[in-house]
């Protein structure tokens, strides 16, 4: 018969962890529970990029989200989420604990700004509104969008991405990094010029950068979408005659204080966008055409009109002789010459 002793200090021992273990755990849960007294039943919080658990404690403790930084920090080390709370600008929503604060953090979804990029902005404009909107610097934008290595990952064989940037409402975060809202824009653009639309261009006889300038003209002249076609029509009819295009669109990218009313000194301006004393298309696109003028450069309407002029309520006056649109621009200048003069009236009577 064998005997077993039971050993006492085998018993004190398994106690003693029991309690450090029962111990640790009641600390950890009362960490990770603590109420930090958020006064807030919701608040905005901006968390910037590469920022780390103490710049994030740093932020929330000047916000008055917690009162306690090392007891916040301890409960994102116990969670194991030290590396895990994202850039971003995120809504606190009934978070009052060291656990909601941080889990609102890690699993909920930051806030997201609106940028829309209209039809015909150029990149100067893009720039001031990505940082009205989101507050990513202008500046920062402007030298990306013509940064060589940039052009050549994208295969634009332009100098800038002018064209390239397509039109269109976007989603971002707060102060977000001016390059991935530029390669954000490319993107869309790429995606857009299918095999279907680039084969198209090739029994155009075009280059892709040239339907993009096409179509950036287009786009300053056209304001609805119907005569899109028939303008391209124009000026394709123009290229195959070798005909001057003389599109007022690349007169204004050339002035300084445009868009204006375009005077006969502005069409002598010596540059290779002026389609008034140069023939062919501009070097480049003039400012970022939307799908609809790009499609319209690639599906022209068949026509014989080679002259176009304003009829003063957003349409156009076509036609197909110099004679015919002579008449028709002297119509407008008489039309012009009307609304100017009653205005002056109506400033003078008022």
């Amino acid at each position: 018969m064998t005997l077993h002793y039971f050993n006492p200090g085998k018993r004190v021992i398994c106690a003693v962890m029991g309690v450090l273990l029962f111990s640790v755990l009641a600390f950890s849960l009362l960490i990770i529970n603590w109420p930090q007294g958020n006064p807030y039943s919701s608040i905005k919080v901006q968390i910037p990029k590469g920022s780390n658990v103490s710049d994030i404690s740093r932020i929330l403790k000047e916000k008055q989200i917690i009162a306690n930084e090392r007891v916040f920090r301890i409960a994102v080390w116990t969670l194991g989420y030290e590396k895990r709370l994202p850039a971003g600008s995120y809504s606190l929503n009934g978070a009052q604990s060291n656990y909601q604060i941080i889990r609102q953090l890690v699993y909920g979804a930051p806030n997201l700004k609106r940028l829309t990029v209209l039809e015909g902005w150029q990149i100067k404009n893009i720039a001031t509104e990505v940082e009205k909107v989101l507050g990513s610097d202008a500046d920062d934008f402007l030298n990306l969008c013509t940064d060589k290595s940039l052009l050549k990952k994208w295969n634009i064989a332009q100098d800038s991405f002018e064209g390239f940037l397509f039109p269109d409402t976007y989603y971002f975060l707060e102060n977000e990094d001016p390059k991935k809202i530029l390669e954000t824009m490319v993107q869309e653009y790429q995606e857009f010029m299918t095999d279907e639309l680039r084969d198209r261009a090739r029994e155009l006889g075009l280059k892709e950068t040239e339907v993009i300038t096409l179509a950036s003209i287009i786009e300053g002249e056209a304001l609805y979408d119907k005569e899109r076609p028939i303008i391209s029509g124009v000026y394709h009819n123009r290229l195959k005659k070798r005909m001057r295009l003389q599109a007022d669109p690349t007169i204004q990218f050339i002035i300084d204080d445009g868009p204006r009313r375009l005077l006969n000194k502005d069409l002598r301006i010596e540059s290779p966008y002026n389609t008034y004393l140069n023939k062919g298309l501009p070097p480049g696109p003039i400012n970022n055409p939307g799908r609809e003028s790009i499609i319209a450069a690639l599906y022209p309407n068949e026509n014989e009109y080679l002259y176009f002029v304003a009829r003063g309520d957003g349409y156009h006056k076509f036609s197909k002789t110099k004679k015919e649109h002579l008449k028709a621009k002297k119509k407008f200048e008489k039309i012009r010459s009307q609304v100017r003069q009653k205005t002056k009236t109506k400033k003078v009577n008022s």
